[in-house]
């Protein structure tokens, strides 16, 4: 069993910085098809893909709305992945998810691939910037 935990969250000001880490605990078998992201969610909005990242760390994906202020990377030795999130923002508030799962064959790990594909999920985080 695969479980990604979240920490990291919390309330800063506009314009500031956080970085979130995610420990995926448990066995995991990882091939070419391993794709880890982050998602956020606003209380009556449905959840988004915020940044997916592959198997090896090569190839991030990121939703356009944080691209060129958020970060997605990961450590394979530690099994952990990391969200740095530059110049926060307002909008920028929401729980956010760490995810896990294996994206089809023909398809790519993307922020944009189908929830259905993350099987494993955590319990999220908040992060609050004030307006």
């Amino acid at each position: 069993q695969v479980q990604p935990v979240e920490s990291g969250g919390g309330s800063v000001q506009a314009g500031e910085s956080l970085r979130l880490t995610c420990a995926v605990v448990g066995d995991s078998y990882e091939d070419y098809r391993w794709c880890l992201g982050w998602f956020r969610q606003v209380p009556g909005k449905e959840r988004e893909g915020v940044a997916a990242i592959d198997s090896n760390g090569a190839s991030a994906t990121y939703a356009d709305s944080v691209k060129g202020r958020f970060a997605i990377s990961r450590a394979n030795a530690k099994n952990t992945l990391y969200l740095e999130m530059n110049n926060l923002k307002p909008e920028d508030t929401a729980v956010y998810y760490c995810a896990a799962g294996y994206y089809p064959i023909g398809s790519q790990c993307s922020a944009l691939l189908p929830e259905v594909y993350f099987r494993y999920w955590g319990q999220g985080t908040q992060v609050t910037v004030p307006s």
